[in-house]
């Protein structure tokens, strides 16, 4: 694009010129949260000066988009599961666990809820059905610059507006409707580990299975892992949860610890929870199952309660925690709908 001066800018994140606009490519410009791709966003170029007196041209979205990924997690919910199912030196998940694809769809529903990208459909009728009934829509379709989550934003943006139950089948690939086998989303779990070795967590080897070659993805940044193991440890069997800030979640993440409650409970239902606590006694591990159990029970109705009679023993902080994570997001009841929606659906079903 022509400038002032004689300066030229080219936004990296923009499309071609001539370019197919439906392109999935993850570097697509995103597209406006109030429709259009450039409604209501201002100059599509700025410049500040620097001393010396040169002008410097930037994109003011960028900012905006940096400042968002700054205050997200390093990563996903699906990525988290992933990881902790994970053979640390083999690079590759049990061949026997049948649980992990659809609870790697339930956290990508989650995550678009959490990120604010989906919610339950704004109608004041809505309290008189149940959940289940009860449909999603996009609420703000600007990319997350996440594959998974893009492409699934696109196909809930383009499509008609379905339960969040419909849209985890679909995804999995559990239909009938022969029209709606186009909506699922094919080899997530490679893709996710591609994801995590871009983000440098993971390393890609070949490693031979008789008959056939496979590539898999061992731990090549333990911190990572350790800091989950960590974490899900903490949740489910400490009195008192402390989240310290790190790298891998930051302090101004948005919904800490609800995040690290619907992880634990996602590595639950997609059966690698158990990898997390082998350090662990078997008491402790079956006290911490049992803890476990009462967060799917208490964080997978709206709104948050505990249960009466609940252990007090494990996690007394978190009720507290969470509300007060709640109380500075008002506006997001129908985004935390579809985040108690999908915590009952997929993981309160094992």
């Amino acid at each position: 694009m022509a400038s002032a001066g004689g300066l030229t800018r080219r936004r990296g994140g923009g499309r071609v010129a001539g370019g197919d606009e439906n392109d999935d490519s993850r570097v697509s410009s995103p597209v406006s949260r109030n429709g259009s791709a450039l409604d209501h966003r201002g100059p599509e170029t700025s410049f500040t000066s620097t001393e010396n007196g040169h002008k410097i041209a930037f994109d003011p979205r960028d900012l905006s988009e940096t400042e968002e990924r700054n205050k997200q997690p390093k990563l996903t919910l699906m990525e988290e599961v992933l990881l902790l199912g994970l053979k640390d030196k083999q690079g590759y998940l049990s061949f026997w666990n049948e649980n992990i694809s659809y609870a790697l769809r339930g956290c990508i529903v989650i995550e678009l809820a959490l990120r604010g990208r989906i919610s339950m459909q704004k109608d004041s009728s809505r309290r008189r059905f149940p959940l289940a009934d009860r449909v999603i829509e996009v609420v703000d379709d600007t990319l997350t610059g996440e594959v998974l989550l893009d492409e699934a934003l696109k196909m809930m943006k383009s499509s008609e507006k379905m339960s969040v139950n419909s849209w985890i089948d679909l995804m999995s690939g559990e239909t009938w409707n022969l029209m709606k086998i186009g909506y699922q989303l094919k080899q997530v779990r490679e893709r996710l580990a591609k994801g995590l070795v871009d983000k440098g967590i993971l390393r890609t080897e070949k490693r031979n299975f008789l008959l056939f070659d496979m590539a898999t993805h061992p731990v090549a940044d333990g911190g990572a892992k350790e800091d989950l193991n960590r974490r899900v440890r903490n949740v489910c069997s400490s009195r008192t949860v402390i989240l310290p800030g790190n790298a891998w979640l930051p302090e101004d993440a948005e919904f800490r610890f609800l995040r690290t409650i619907c992880m634990v409970c996602a590595a639950y239902a997609a059966n690698v929870l158990e990898n997390a606590l082998v350090t662990m006694s078997h008491e402790s591990r079956e006290r911490a199952f049992a803890q476990v159990d009462e967060l799917l029970a208490e964080y997978s109705q709206w709104p948050f309660a505990r249960r009466p009679g609940g252990s007090q023993a494990i996690g007394a902080n978190l009720a507290q925690a969470i509300n007060d994570e709640v109380s500075k997001a008002q506006d997001r009841e129908l985004q935390l709908e579809v985040y108690c929606r999908s915590m009952f659906e997929r993981f309160h079903q094992t």
